[in-house]
């Protein structure tokens, strides 16, 4: 609780009107005190400083950099299905990069990233296989 105490200060002050003094004067008991921390909401400084920039991302957020990645990858494969056969292959677009993800891999969560399927691009056969 030291480490954190002037963020724990201002979100008590912020969500709750509390002032944590009052714990110290005796006027805010414990328990009150701890069923506030525990309740804190998820944009509170407590949790950004304890879990960084992921406090920011809801699921709401994460859906949205799987659509982006998910048009950016059918966009790749339209270009790339279109291209010539002689032309140069296009590169495969990178993922929107995630919090606390050091591959910036669009894989759901708890999914297993395989290093190898991360960043291979799929061949022409591949490609021809998923649109026939």
């Amino acid at each position: 609780m030291e480490e954190h105490a002037e963020a724990l200060e201002a979100d008590l002050l912020r969500h709750f009107g509390v002032d944590l003094l009052d714990w110290h004067r005796g006027s805010l008991s414990s328990r009150r005190l701890a069923v506030l921390v525990k309740h804190m909401p998820r944009d509170s400084a407590v949790n950004r400083d304890l879990h960084g920039e992921a406090v920011e991302w809801d699921s709401s957020t994460h859906l949205l950099a799987a659509l982006v990645d998910h048009a950016a990858v059918a966009n790749w494969m339209t270009a790339t299905i279109n291209s010539g056969e002689d032309a140069e292959p296009l590169d495969y677009p990178e993922p929107v990069p995630r919090p606390g993800d050091p591959h910036g891999s669009s894989t759901a969560p708890g999914e297993p990233l395989v290093e190898e399927d991360v960043h291979r691009n799929p061949g022409n056969e591949e490609l021809f296989a998923f649109f026939s």
